[in-house]
């Protein structure tokens, strides 16, 4: 590292990897679930009528940047009703440690975060299943399990949702694969010990050698996320086949 000399840029990022695993995984992961489940309801036809009402205010979250929502929920929940910290990833003052206290207090500072990035997702997640669940219900096999007389949990578990989660599938693995460069603006607005708040500091100190660590190590992750989608697609869909033999 050049403005952090002797200090090594892999330790650096190691230090940091972390925050940004724990933050943006478990959100992005959470989101998925949420959206995916929320879409594949509100495109069955035959689904409670009463969740249709949650899908014009998800969409109006997805088009709001997470970090714009993160202002909003910093200043009602931190400073207007102060029942979540307003930054940083525990309190200052305080030595990691592996206690319980430290533990829910890191889980606690990272709510925040985590929720304006959860909020902003789920519509997205949401309205792509949602057409899957469309496009699904019109194909030959749906129809046909239906003329079998198979019950409702049946058709849309294992021929409904089963189908219409595989392009979702290819969606997760690519935003995962970009969460080693972190949410910057995110990371930024709360003052969260990640990635992005590195990659942040890196350019406003002209640290050409972290930022180029922080990138390199950013395209290997995406590219590894790919290359373990094209190794288990298949196993989520049997239609797909790598063997060359006919």
């Amino acid at each position: 590292s050049i403005a952090h000399y002797p200090n090594r840029v892999i330790d650096m990022f190691m230090d940091a990897v972390p925050w940004t695993l724990g933050l943006l995984g478990v959100s992005f992961v959470i989101s998925f679930f949420l959206g995916t489940l929320l879409g594949a309801l509100f495109g069955w036809p035959r689904a409670p009528r009463s969740i249709q009402w949650l899908f014009p205010p998800l969409i109006t979250l997805h088009a709001i940047p997470y970090y714009l929502l993160g202002l909003v929920l910093l200043y009602l929940l931190s400073f207007y009703v102060r029942w979540l910290p307003s930054g940083g990833g525990y309190p200052r003052g305080t030595i990691p440690n592996w206690s319980w206290e430290f533990a829910f207090s890191v889980v606690r500072h990272a709510i925040l975060p985590a929720l304006s990035i959860v909020l902003a997702q789920i519509g997205g997640w949401a309205l792509g299943m949602r057409a899957m669940m469309v496009t699904t219900r019109g194909e030959d096999y749906m129809i046909f399990a239906d003329a079998k007389g198979l019950s409702e949990r049946t058709l849309f578990l294992r021929y409904a949702v089963r189908n219409a989660i595989l392009p979702q599938m290819t969606g997760l693995a690519l935003v995962l694969g970009y969460l080693i460069s972190g949410a910057v603006l995110v990371e930024i607005v709360f003052q969260y010990p990640g990635i992005g708040t590195l990659l942040w500091r890196a350019i406003r100190e002209t640290d050409y050698f972290l930022v180029q660590g922080i990138v390199f190590f950013s395209i290997v992750t995406i590219g590894l996320a790919t290359l373990l989608l094209d190794i288990i697609y298949p196993l989520l869909d049997p239609r797909i086949s790598y063997d060359r033999k006919r």
